[in-house]
């Protein structure tokens, strides 16, 4: 299964003649988008050496403003590091991963209130396919699990979640029972427990993105594959390990794959997320999934002005407003590079900011950070030269 912009061949399969004319209407409309000014910085280029290169995740945020991230590759062993940008920009490099201890983060790392993050790494480990790692606050790396690759899951490429407990939550992209991947805990041990075994049936398959918990246990979260049509779901597991499926989505304007950005929950518990591809005429969409498996588009992309291709997951504010970014866009002779963009509740969507691919980075998979005044941060995980920047984006 491929993502992104190859998928082209599924989009031609479901675009017909009739739906290529409606996107010459659509087109005309977007030349009116509306777009927010907006004041874009780049607060570190990466080098690619001990500092890293190619960061794939998004960033998390400290009470006296220091950024957290990963980078996929860069330094000693090309394994990717783990670093911390503080307010000035200065860039301190906090974990280099060898690949006995991981390699090739993909996700972002979460904090506790001592200061300790926890991560996983792609690869590496004891057997190759990958591992959950803490870090202390003075950069010491404990390896808390390392997959097998069997029934216990392998390859994880999603941020974990956290419980007052201290346990971690996550996904797998390969392994468990029919290797199609897994949801886990890791107790403060290092014990492992998979919760659930991905089938690729109706259950989906090849979970991607990482889960989100409520304050009852439950975990949400979706899968690439699988469902009633092979086009992905949205999954609710609860702590006895029974998961629901929530909505399957049918591969038309509904939206398909659900990719690397988590899912938000609001107080309702409404879910909100993204699809890389599907809808019409196949850019993505953003969508809202009700507690009882209701999906409704908020949004669908024309892969004009509005951009598409969406792979990073959403931030959503107070009033109820969703930032997310897209990989794809057609804008100002951009093609290619994306952007950032704002969804209001009442499904207006304003562009933001237009990457052009040169010093303020390129496409990335970065889910946004959110700050109190209303700062956007983030990740671009190509630039000139191709190692990528870590960017602020200020109202």
């Amino acid at each position: 299964m491929t993502l992104h912009r190859q998928d082209s061949a599924i989009r031609e399969a479901h675009v017909s003649c009739a739906l290529a004319l409606g996107l010459m209407f659509i087109s005309a409309l977007l030349v009116s988008l509306p777009a927010r000014a907006q004041t874009y910085s780049v607060l570190y280029t990466f080098q690619g050496g001990t500092d890293g290169a190619g960061p794939r995740a998004g960033l998390i945020r400290d009470a006296k403003g220091n950024l957290y991230g990963t980078t996929y590759s860069g330094d000693t062993f090309n394994n990717g590091v783990v670093f911390k940008l503080n307010t000035t920009g200065k860039q301190t490099l906090l974990h280099s991963f060898d690949g006995a201890d991981g390699a090739q983060p993909w996700a972002s790392v979460v904090r506790d209130s001592a200061g300790n993050l926890y991560g996983t790494a792609y690869n590496g480990g004891v057997s190759g396919f990958g591992l959950v790692f803490k870090l202390d606050n003075k950069g010491k790396e404990t390896r808390l699990y390392s997959f097998t690759g069997g029934v216990d899951g392998a390859n994880p490429r999603a941020s974990l979640v956290r419980d007052s407990a201290g346990n971690l939550y996550g996904t797998t992209f390969f392994g468990g029972a029919s290797g199609a991947g897994t949801v886990f805990e890791v107790d403060t041990t290092g014990k492992e427990t998979v919760l659930y075994s991905f089938k690729n049936g109706a259950d989906g398959g090849y979970p991607w993105a990482g889960l989100v918990r409520d304050v009852a246990g439950n975990l949400y979260g979706t899968a690439v594959s699988g469902g009633a049509s092979n086009f992905g779901v949205v999954f609710k597991l609860d702590k006895t390990g029974k998961e629901t499926v929530l909505h399957s989505f049918a591969g038309g304007s509904d939206g398909m794959f659900p990719a690397s950005g988590n899912l938000v929950r609001d107080s309702a518990a409404n879910l909100y997320g993204v699809t890389p591809s599907g809808g019409v005429p196949g850019y993505g969409v953003v969508y809202k999934v009700t507690k009882t498996g209701h999906e409704t588009v908020l949004y669908t992309f024309a892969g004009q002005a509005d951009g598409g291709d969406p792979v990073g997951g959403l931030v959503r504010d107070s009033a109820g407003n969703l930032y997310g970014t897209t990989n794809y866009s057609n804008f100002g002779g951009n093609a290619g590079y994306g952007g950032v963009f704002e969804l209001s509740p009442a499904g207006q969507l304003s562009v933001l900011y237009n990457f052009t691919g040169k010093a303020d980075g390129a496409p990335t998979y970065s889910t946004l950070l959110r700050d109190t005044a209303g700062n956007l941060y983030g990740t671009a995980y190509t630039s000139n030269p191709g190692l990528g920047v870590v960017f602020k984006l200020a109202p």
